[in-house]
């Protein structure tokens, strides 16, 4: 090799070693094909949490007895992150059964003291979670369960704007513009939801509802950043190991706000069982499944794409509590899944990336197009070469003369 040029031994051709743009490109292709695995792992998500975040509005209402709950529904929370715990321990002990020799022990002291110490940030959006579950029983004594999911994909909008200013993310005009959409959507299903004159805890049940949403908006989108922020910022730990951490803080919680609830109301309401039903289980593991399953959402993927799995569950539990109990499906609510669904398809497509991301690309087509150029060129010169090589032997060969014998 001579100034970086290697010339082949046998045929003396030129080669130049392989650069940056092929080392880049060869990285770009290891990632599509990652990706590829990640995006099947997105639609496994999402289609599981379709089916729970959309079935769950629909358990809550079948708990209600006359309008009300019977349980207290910080006991449900409770029960909920006890259930997510089990789970956690369960699934940290197959997988550390499962190690290999020469990696490090998950059930060690050390180990757990270690990621205790770096995942302490879980305890923010464990509170947060915590306030926010029992907001979800207060919302249904305001709306329907179609209506209910509507709202919360009001979460989007907020989640956009702290994960701009917490993680710093980036999102193109098209894509901000496909949020307003969703919020149009979901203006469009609201209109004359509210029964006329009704009211609710002493106050008029618009100013009721409006004061519940600004919570149950908040409350959560804050909690799904922090926790997206919490899981990503210590990729290398366990999931199962960082998930009970999060669900021992959010049963730590849930246990005092049920003790809060026994010195408001007396011993009588310390008893977590009280009320309870068949459909009150069922609510407690389809939370718990929930719980589980958006952990992989801000561990894997993404908080938007968990809010807009969200919004596609609206469809599954419109349907479903029109069937179960007759809620009438309007042409509001027809229109605003449109909307909505319309605005899910600009926020994700290929043209609303950010302007970086489509220069990159670009910039990799054009780089892969300019290689390819070259090397056509250099075969078509190196042919031309070959041939004019050898016109250059036939001349020579027709002008030597021929020696006398």
């Amino acid at each position: 090799m001579k100034n970086g040029i290697a010339e082949c031994s046998v045929c003396h051709s030129k080669l130049l070693p392989p650069g940056s743009k092929t080392i880049s490109r060869a990285y770009d292709d290891h990632k599509i094909r990652v990706s590829s695995k990640q995006r099947v792992l997105n639609v496994l998500l999402v289609v599981g949490d379709c089916m729970l975040v959309g079935l769950q509005p629909v358990l809550v209402y079948m708990s209600k007895v006359d309008g009300k709950f019977n349980f207290s529904p910080i006991s449900v929370n409770f029960l909920t992150e006890i259930a997510k715990v089990i789970f956690a321990i369960v699934m940290l002990l197959l997988q550390a059964r499962n190690q290999k020799v020469r990696e490090k022990p998950l059930l060690s002291i050390s180990t757990f003291v270690q990621a205790a110490r770096n995942n302490v940030l879980l305890a923010v959006p464990a509170l947060l979670y915590a306030i926010n579950n029992y907001l979800k029983f207060t919302m249904q004594l305001y709306f329907n369960p179609a209506t209910v999911k509507m709202l919360s994909n009001l979460k989007v909008l907020v989640i956009a704007v702290l994960l701009k200013m917490i993680m710093k993310r980036r999102f193109s005009i098209i894509q901000w513009e496909a949020l307003a959409l969703l919020l149009i959507g979901i203006s469009v299903n609201q209109l004359r939801s509210l029964p006329e004159g009704a009211t609710a805890i002493g106050i008029p049940l618009a100013t009721g509802a409006y004061v519940c949403t600004v919570i149950f908006v908040t409350v959560p989108s804050m909690a799904s950043v922090f926790n997206e922020y919490a899981l990503k910022s210590q990729y290398d730990t366990s999931i199962y190991l960082q998930n009970l951490f999060l669900y021992g803080y959010g049963a730590i919680f849930n246990f005092l706000g049920i003790l809060g609830t026994v010195i408001y109301k007396g011993p009588g309401s310390f008893d977590i069982l009280q009320g309870h039903s068949r459909a009150t289980m069922f609510l407690i593991l389809n939370n718990a499944a929930q719980g589980i399953l958006s952990s992989f959402f801000f561990k894997y993927a993404d908080t938007i794409l968990k809010k807009y799995s969200s919004t596609v569950a609206t469809i599954f539990t419109g349907i479903a509590s029109a069937a179960l109990f007759g809620h009438v499906i309007t042409m509001n609510f027809l229109l605003g899944i449109s909307i909505v669904f319309i605005s899910m398809h600009q926020f994700f497509s290929p043209l609303a990336k950010v302007k970086d991301e489509q220069q990159q690309n670009g910039n990799l087509e054009l780089s892969n197009a300019k290689d390819t150029h070259r090397a056509n060129d250099s075969f078509i010169n190196m042919a031309a070469g070959a041939n004019e090589e050898a016109s250059h032997r036939g001349e020579s060969d027709d002008r030597t003369p021929l020696l006398p014998r």
